[in-house]
């Protein structure tokens, strides 16, 4: 199943697709100042659903994901996932 792009080349997933939690976290590694418009920018994200997937990225996952002001820093990508294998959903 293909899916389409937004202007960016990143795929647009549905909101109950784990890729879309991946391609959140991409953005995160990949932007230098990761606040939530910016990350909604990049990847067609509502703006206002990124602490929430955020959070299911902690729970579910167990990234360690905080906060500081307004920027989003990943600590630990956890046991779960590989940073090199959640990368590439950014670009489908």
């Amino acid at each position: 199943m293909t899916h389409t792009k937004n202007q960016f080349g990143v795929p647009q997933y549905p909101d109950t697709d784990a890729r879309r939690l991946f391609v959140l976290l991409s953005a995160i590694d990949l932007l230098e100042r990761p606040t939530a418009s910016a990350i909604a920018d990049l990847t067609g994200h509502d703006k206002e659903s990124i602490d929430d997937e955020v959070q299911k990225l902690r729970e579910q996952y167990g990234v360690v994901l905080p906060k500081l002001g307004e920027v989003y820093r990943i600590e630990s990508w956890g046991d779960v996932l590989k940073k090199n294998g959640v990368k590439k959903f950014l670009k489908g």
